[in-house]
């Protein structure tokens, strides 16, 4: 099984960037947490500040993949073409979100992303990660 994990802008800054929503651990250090609960998965994972190369990475993807994680940070309420990539390609997608959008701001209730994926796990932390893979290893 061959899961590709993909984080949009300011992820890079987990364990930096307000800790009191996104908590204190880098995802470097997280995804080797992940590597180590599911050893029989390969893990890749990829992380832009750029729409295109976002979408230009989902491309690429497709079909290279049982599935792919993506966690669009502030894409996921801005990007059409991030939705149109989903519906495009055959490679199942699903949304991650650190927080829980609907808990916060208004203008971060709406997902263009969510009715393209798979299916959407919000609000549990890094944990969301650990049940999307968990999810497509029961696929």
């Amino acid at each position: 099984m061959k899961l590709l994990i993909i984080n949009g802008p300011n992820l890079n800054l987990l364990g930096k960037r307000e800790p009191h929503i996104y908590g204190n651990q880098d995802f470097e250090s997280y995804l080797k947490t992940l590597q180590t609960l599911f050893p029989e998965v390969e893990l890749s994972y990829y992380q832009s500040n750029h729409e295109g190369a976002i979408i230009d990475k989902l491309q690429q993807s497709n079909q290279q993949y049982t599935g792919i994680i993506l966690n669009a940070a502030s894409l996921t309420h801005t990007s059409v073409g991030l939705a149109d990539v989903i519906a495009a390609i055959d490679t199942p997608v699903i949304e991650v979100h650190i927080s829980n959008p609907m808990a916060r701001e208004e203008f971060r209730h709406v997902s263009y992303i969510s009715a393209k994926a798979r299916g959407t796990v919000s609000g549990l932390g890094l944990f969301g990660y650990e049940a999307a893979v968990r999810y497509f290893m029961q696929m």
